[in-house]
């Protein structure tokens, strides 16, 4: 199962796919520049991981990286308010290459551990998820750092995995 992992600079992408691998956390973690590919074996399904920097220079490579991947998975940090309008907007931008129709999307937001994160309808609103027709759309709410719901998106990847091409 092949997926990339997008989203905004420090997002927590590279944290989400720490936490997938290897349970681990790190507050250390320095910006993606380009992307990082990593292989994870969870159970009988091996997941590879594309994570895409965040940076503005990078987000044309997106959907490059998007072709031909079981799923989409989106990480938001939901403490971080003003960068919402402008995920939504690089999001809706990037759901509208018609390569990309029909891939499933898993909305992850990030860094609910803090108390000034947006609450999952706050998030699926401000993002206009419902709006999204054409594809399989779920959001989930997750911190990678204490591994809240990382459990979840795991089973949810598996899952799709099985119907995966």
């Amino acid at each position: 199962m092949d997926l990339s992992v997008i989203g905004l600079q420090n997002a927590g992408k590279t944290s989400l796919v720490n936490a997938i691998a290897t349970g681990g956390y790190s507050e250390d973690m320095i910006p993606t520049i380009g992307f990082n590919m990593r292989k994870v074996t969870k159970g009988n399904v091996t997941i590879k991981f594309w994570d895409i920097g965040g940076q503005r220079r990078f987000r044309t490579m997106w959907e490059r990286y998007c072709c031909g991947v079981s799923a989409i998975l989106y990480v938001i940090d939901a403490t971080d308010r003003d960068s919402v309008p402008i995920a939504r907007s690089e999001l809706h931008d990037l759901l509208t290459k018609p390569a990309l129709s029909g891939t499933p999307l898993l909305v992850l937001g990030n860094k609910i551990d803090k108390s000034e994160a947006l609450s999952k309808q706050e998030l699926v609103d401000q993002l206009g998820l419902e709006s999204l027709g054409d594809r399989e759309v779920c959001c989930y709410m997750v911190s990678c750092k204490d591994s809240i719901n990382i459990n979840v998106v795991i089973d949810w990847l598996i899952k799709h995995s099985k119907t995966a091409n």
